[in-house]
């Protein structure tokens, strides 16, 4: 199977948007692959998960779907066939029956980690010294501006109810573990990893790398797609 027949669709994780891929687009589709970066709403699991599910539905020929960070809990609630492999970027993977915040807290944050709590209108924004201390250390000045820019609050609501049965169980998945993550501990991210017999890359990268390190993400994709071809 050629690339032009298979698509890469980015899932972004809670604080983020679309243009938190942008640095994986441009590389991607050079190399023959259909890409669609997917939006989510962010506020309930319910609508996340059927948000991916349209974006899907737009998707050409079999499907690399790659999630960060809470995306990784949205992107294993899928039952599209057209998705053949599943790639996990510093994300969070609950089992059957679990909830996101089971797996996120499941040891003491790291000392930098923001404290989060629902606003006025009950939704989660990261404040401001959030992005240069925990959700993305590496990345430059500018890039810091942008993302605080852009950020998307979540719900209470997207990470408080139980998920079905994941799709890593019946899918082949790669994870990508962010050494340096100072939001979702590497511990934790090498405990859900290896609990899943996910292909497992390790890299000295903060919680964001597909802003601050995206040649170590293009190539697990590549990786990833590779063997679904």
């Amino acid at each position: 199977m050629s690339p032009n027949n298979l698509s890469v669709v980015l899932v972004h994780g809670a604080w983020a948007d679309g243009t938190s891929w942008a640095k994986l687009i441009a590389p991607l589709a050079a190399e023959g692959f259909d890409v669609i970066a997917a939006p989510l709403p962010l506020t309930s699991f319910a609508d996340d998960v059927a948000a991916l599910s349209r974006t899907l539905e737009r998707a050409k020929g079999l499907v690399v779907l790659v999630g960060h960070a809470y995306a990784g809990a949205v992107i294993a609630a899928t039952r599209d066939e057209k998705v053949k492999a599943l790639v996990y970027v510093s994300a969070l993977a609950p089992d059957e029956g679990e909830k996101v915040v089971d797996v996120f807290y499941r040891l003491p944050p790291h000392p930098k980690a923001p404290k989060l709590a629902p606003d006025d209108h009950g939704l989660i924004y990261l404040p401001h010294e959030a992005f240069a201390d925990a959700f993305a250390p590496n990345a430059t000045a500018e890039e810091l501006v942008v993302l605080e820019a852009v950020q998307r609050p979540i719900s209470p609501a997207s990470i408080s109810v139980p998920v079905p049965r994941p799709l890593w169980k019946d899918r082949p998945s790669w994870f990508l573990i962010a050494e340096h993550d100072r939001m979702i501990l590497h511990e934790t991210q090498r405990f859900m990893a290896e609990r899943m017999k996910a292909r497992v890359r390790s890299h000295p990268v903060d919680h964001t790398p597909l802003v601050t390190q995206p040649s170590v993400v293009v190539e697990i994709i590549r990786e990833a797609a590779a063997t679904v071809r």
